[in-house]
């Protein structure tokens, strides 16, 4: 059994290696969290009244009227992160946004 200087040795390798995941994560962002959280609040309010088409139809809409001009960059990273339409970039892309997600 590893005595209490190794398993605390080990805890703080755990928590540099989740660190490092959170940092990689946010460096993979093609536009601002802040843009991504609004971009989660307008599909779940669409979505609440029309049903996904299978499209990022929405999420490409929401991310022209930003007048941002990676919208290709952004819904390529959507897609390499499980949101290949509008109601799985809230289902599998949202939760990589909970603070506790790489934790």
């Amino acid at each position: 059994m590893p005595d209490k200087n190794e398993i605390e040795r080990r805890k703080q390798i755990s928590r540099d290696l989740k660190l490092k995941a959170r940092q990689e994560f946010e460096n993979s962002l093609p536009t601002s969290r802040e843009n991504f959280k609004a971009l989660f609040d307008y599909l779940d309010e669409q979505l609440t009244d029309n049903p996904c088409d299978d499209t990022l139809k929405l999420s490409v809409f929401f991310l022209q009227s930003l007048k941002l001009d990676n919208i290709e960059e952004i819904t390529k990273w959507l897609g390499e992160n499980g949101g290949y339409c509008d109601c799985e970039v809230l289902v599998n892309v949202e939760e990589k946004f909970d603070d506790n997600a790489i934790l």
